[in-house]
């Protein structure tokens, strides 16, 4: 049996017992398997886009996140993410205005992502990261949104993956303590680093054993090994997806079967945003890929 389908069927507290050790952590600190509310497996698939699509024109100041919200309906969009790098500020006042913007347009905010790094060396840094995800979370929050994307990072050169992996369990856990309070879930998203690979990322959500941790999936970002190809990886982490950002090509440039990732999705029962992290397109009416979303979602949803 492969490792990631090993570790989703019999769970950190098994895996101590038979004395096996994690990647980050001895047997004798293992967290045991997460457990999940029984939810029913009708699939509820929502069409979304991330701010982050629109970076170039947020950078040359051609569109705000007021603006963002506007063209959310232009779009016919379920919800947006509504990414943390382009607010002009968390003064009081700003992020209630961004919320009541999205409920005068009827744009529910799927999130909010930071660019946070856990994956840090030093405990003092660590910390500070900490800290700012909690700002974040509190962000989030008075946003009136759910969930918040974070990130592993890059593994430091001179340490182990195992150092590194520990790492960002140690500040999962108390970020989703934090985060948990105000009913926020933390999604770990599969970027470049530490959490490219889907067994890192079940490890992680394992150990840190919490119903307010879960992947923030990138389909586009799984590292293949091997053993598994970007779609088994997807596959594996679907069960605790939280989020999703959706391109049409891997990281090597190749094509992505749309079609399939969809019905793995639903297969699982998923219940959330299916939601474009591309590049903008300046032509007039929806994005082929915002179409190509929507059209799959119809076809895949119970709603």
């Amino acid at each position: 049996m492969a490792r990631r389908q090993f570790l989703k069927t019999v769970g950190a507290g098994m895996l101590a017992g038979a004395g096996v050790e994690f990647v980050g952590a001895p047997s004798a600190v293992a967290q045991t398997a997460t457990s999940y509310p029984s939810v029913p497996k009708t699939p509820r698939l929502f069409s979304g886009c991330c701010a982050y699509t629109y970076r170039h024109e947020f950078e040359n100041g051609s569109l705000t996140l007021e603006t963002f919200i506007e063209k959310a309906v232009e779009l016919r969009l379920d919800g947006v993410d509504m990414t943390v790098y382009y607010m002009k500020s968390t003064a009081p006042g700003y992020i209630e205005n961004l919320r009541y913007l999205g409920y005068k347009h009827g744009v529910p905010f799927s999130g909010a992502g930071c660019g946070a790094s856990m994956v840090q060396a030093d405990a003092a840094k660590r910390a500070d990261v900490l800290t700012q995800i909690k700002k974040w979370v509190d962000v989030t929050d008075r946003l009136g949104a759910p969930h918040l994307r974070v990130f592993a990072g890059k593994q430091p050169a001179g340490t182990t993956l195992a150092q590194a992996t520990t790492w960002v369990v140690d500040t999962m856990k108390s970020a989703c303590d934090y985060s948990g309070k105000k009913g926020i879930t933390l999604g770990l998203e599969d970027h470049v680093g530490v959490s490219q690979s889907a067994d890192v990322c079940l490890e992680i959500m394992h150990r840190v054993n919490s119903p307010y941790a879960g992947i923030n999936i990138d389909i586009s970002h799984f590292a293949p090994s091997p053993t598994q190809d970007s779609y088994a990886q997807i596959a594996a982490c679907v069960p605790f997806a939280s989020h999703t950002h959706i391109r049409n090509t891997f990281d090597d440039g190749s094509l992505i079967d749309m079609d399939r990732v969809w019905k793995m999705f639903a297969d699982a029962g998923y219940k959330g945003y299916m939601s474009y992290e591309g590049e903008e397109l300046n032509k007039a009416g929806v994005p082929s890929q915002i179409a190509q979303i929507q059209q799959l979602c119809k076809k895949y949803s119970s709603v």
